[in-house]
């Protein structure tokens, strides 16, 4: 699993940054990728990217402000036009249907593949047999979410040294021991699964936040989830302007994750006003409160690992303006 930055401004996109947008790469889990916030340009951003429009499963609008949905009819015509045939579920707030439903419509589109628009309240929003996606209530100029991705926990790890100690060949009863189920041996010995399965492996938590001010809601949502993906629209030395304009700064953002008790934050949807100086204060204010901070640029990525906290980013260097 790995989350990549299409898009990390604010407002309207500059030379540096294009507005929001980031994806969640699912390659193994289900050979797809899930995005969250589709800003103007997005799919030109995907040009210079490994994802492909085609393998876009589902997407998630966290409120209607353009910096955030402008990109949307542009990328749902050209999943058609480089063969997209797969259904598509979009999932955001009241009005998102009648956005999509009109400019599809208005602009002559015509899609190759079915698409369902779930307008969304709070609560679990998606769930199968991999993951859980839960929503909550931001507070913002207008009806923001925030969403949080639960991994379904994995089997624990089958000790096969134990098995073959005891005399157990490799076979059709490690795989039922590694499911769960208790085996009867020829010779009346009863193999109990939970003496040679470890426990099982939690999943991974992510949450991802639309535009917000500090609210109790983003540390609920956020609570002990590995990576947070909050804005920081704002420097701490611009607070006034983040209360005023209904944002957050980079320091409200590490507030919220050290509040949490999350694994790591990734700073986005940072305001073009800031050079390189500027970001450097931004990222040093947000660290001083909690250390495992990172600050994404326009394609960048960062692997979720399994288990233990993220410390090795990859992609370009996240301090870089």
């Amino acid at each position: 699993m790995e989350l990549y930055f299409l898009g990390t401004g604010a407002g309207m996109p500059s030379t540096r940054r294009n507005v929001t947008s980031v994806a969640i790469r699912l390659n193994q889990e289900r050979g797809s990728f899930w995005l969250v916030d589709c800003g103007e340009g997005t799919q030109q951003q995907m040009l210079s990217s490994p994802l492909k429009p085609r393998q876009l499963e589902k997407l998630f609008i966290t409120h209607l402000h353009g910096d955030h949905l402008f990109g949307l009819p542009g990328l749902l015509g050209s999943r058609a036009f480089q063969g997209g045939q797969t259904p598509l579920v979009i999932y955001g707030p009241k009005g998102l249907s009648e956005f999509v439903e009109t400019t599809l419509r208005v602009s002559d589109t015509h899609l190759t593949y079915d698409i369902e628009v779930c307008e969304i309240d709070e609560g679990i929003v998606f769930e199968d047999d991999q993951f859980v996606v839960s929503s909550r209530k931001l507070s913002h100029g207008v009806l923001s979410f925030g969403y949080r991705f639960e991994e379904s926990p994995s089997a624990g790890r089958l000790n096969t040294e134990k098995l073959a100690q005891e005399g157990i060949a490799e076979g059709p009863i490690y795989g039922q021991l590694k499911k769960g189920h208790d085996v009867a041996l020829p010779d009346g010995r009863v193999l109990s699964a939970e003496d040679y399965v470890s426990a099982p492996i939690p999943g991974r938590k992510i949450v991802i936040l639309g535009d917000t001010t500090p609210c109790e809601a983003v540390t609920q949502l956020a609570a002990g989830a590995d990576v947070l993906v909050h804005e920081a629209t704002y420097a701490a030395f611009d607070s006034d302007k983040a209360r005023a304009h209904h944002h957050s700064t980079a320091v409200d953002a590490a507030t919220a994750a050290r509040d949490a008790g999350v694994g790591a934050l990734i700073l986005t949807h940072v305001s073009a006003r800031y050079d390189e100086v500027g970001l450097a204060h931004l990222l040093d204010d947000a660290q001083t409160v909690f250390p495992n901070t990172f600050l994404a640029t326009d394609h960048w990525s960062i692997a979720v690992p399994r288990s233990g906290t993220i410390h090795a980013p990859i992609g370009p260097p996240p301090s870089s303006a």
